[in-house]
C-alpha cells in the first residue's frame, strides 16, 4: 500500500462542498477546525465548483498535517498529463499529503456543462490511466508518485481500480456495498467509504436534508445502475430518493449511531470512512456538526 495511504487506515475523515462557501483568503478557517476536531482527511469535489488541483493546493497550503483528496477529479476536466504532473506537484509541495483521486465524472456534467462527449466509462478510464502513467514529466518532482485511488461503484471498475490505482472511493454505498468492494479489490487496495449523516434532529427534518442531498443523484444513471444492483428501483429514484433511500444512503441519528455505522463499514472491509455531514442548507459549513462527532469518536 502506498505510504500516504498506509496511516491512514481504520480512520475516519471528511468530504465535503460546503467549503467553497468560503472565500480562498480565509480558507484557513475550515482547515484549522477540521484539523483541530481530529479528522485525518478532507475529501473535495469537482463539479460546479473550484478546479480540483488549484482547490486542493489551497487546503494543503493552509493546513499543516490534513491529508487532502480530490473526491473526484474528472478525467473529462484535463488531459491525463497534466493531472500526472499536477499531483507530484502537489504531493511534493505537501510533503505527501495529496491524494489524487480520478473519476468518470458523469454524462449531464461532462456533455451538457462541459461540452464534451462522454465515452464509455471503463475504456475512457483505462485509456486515461495509460496515458497518466507514460506521461513525461522532467521537473525536480519526477519520482514523486502520489497515491491514486478511482471512483468506482460497480464490479468492473472496482476491478479497474484493484489493478490500475491504489484503491478506490465509493460514495452513497451500504455496508453490503463495502463488503463486496473490498472482495474485488482484494487485500491490498485501500477502500474510502463516503458516508452522508445527519446528527441530531427530527425525522421531518431528517427527510428534508436527504431528500436535498439525494435530489442531483437519482437523476444520475451511475447512482441508480448501482442502487438497482443493491435491490432499489424505480420507486426508489423519484427526485430526492423515497423514504427507503434516504434511509439506507444516509445516517441519521446521535453520534453513537453514526459511530456505530463507520464501525459496519471498517468491520465490512473498509480502510477508510468520510463523513459527509448534511447541515442545515449545502452551502453551511458545518462546523459545530464535525466538532460533535470528532468529540464523540475521539478522534487523535
Amino acid at each position: 500500500m502506498h505510504a500516504t495511504l498506509q496511516p491512514l487506515k481504520a480512520t475516519v475523515g471528511l468530504w465535503t462542498s460546503t467549503h467553497e462557501s468560503v472565500l480562498p483568503t480565509r480558507i484557513s478557517e475550515v482547515t484549522s477546525r477540521v484539523e483541530d476536531a481530529g479528522f485525518s482527511m478532507l475529501w473535495v469535489p469537482e463539479a460546479y465548483g473550484r478546479e480540483a488541483m488549484t482547490g486542493a493546493q489551497l487546503l494543503l497550503d493552509a493546513s499543516w498535517k490534513l491529508v487532502v483528496a480530490t473526491g473526484i477529479a474528472s478525467i473529462y476536466a484535463r488531459d491525463a498529463m497534466a493531472a500526472a504532473s499536477a499531483a507530484r506537484t502537489l504531493a511534493d509541495r505537501s510533503s505527501g499529503r495529496f491524494v489524487l483521486g480520478l473519476g468518470v465524472s458523469h454524462r449531464p456534467l461532462v456533455e451538457r456543462t462541459r461540452g464534451g462527449v462522454y465515452d464509455p466509462p471503463i475504456a475512457a478510464m483505462r485509456s486515461y490511466l495509460d496515458a497518466f502513467d507514460a506521461a513525461a514529466v522532467l521537473t525536480a518532482e519526477h519520482d514523486v508518485r502520489a497515491p491514486v485511488v478511482l471512483a468506482a461503484l460497480g464490479p468492473r471498475m472496482l476491478e479497474l481500480a484493484a489493478t490500475r490505482a491504489d484503491g478506490a472511493l465509493t460514495y452513497l454505498v451500504d455496508v453490503t456495498h463495502t463488503a463486496s468492494a473490498r472482495k474485488v479489490l482484494g487485500d491490498e487496495g485501500f477502500l474510502a467509504v463516503e458516508l452522508a449523516v445527519v446528527l441530531g434532529e427530527g425525522r421531518d427534518e431528517f427527510l428534508r436534508r436527504a431528500h436535498e442531498h439525494l435530489n442531483i443523484y437519482t437523476g444520475l444513471e451511475n447512482y441508480r445502475a448501482n442502487w438497482r444492483r443493491l435491490g432499489f428501483g424505480k420507486d426508489d429514484f423519484v427526485r430526492g430518493g423515497s423514504e427507503r433511500l434516504c434511509d439506507a444512503m444516509v445516517v441519521h441519528g446521535d453520534e453513537s449511531t453514526i459511530l456505530g455505522r463507520v464501525n459496519e463499514h471498517l468491520a465490512a472491509g473498509a480502510d477508510h470512512v468520510c463523513l459527509q455531514v448534511l447541515g442545515p442548507s449545502a452551502v453551511e459549513v458545518p462546523y459545530a456538526e464535525w466538532e460533535r462527532i470528532g468529540a464523540a469518536m475521539r478522534l487523535p
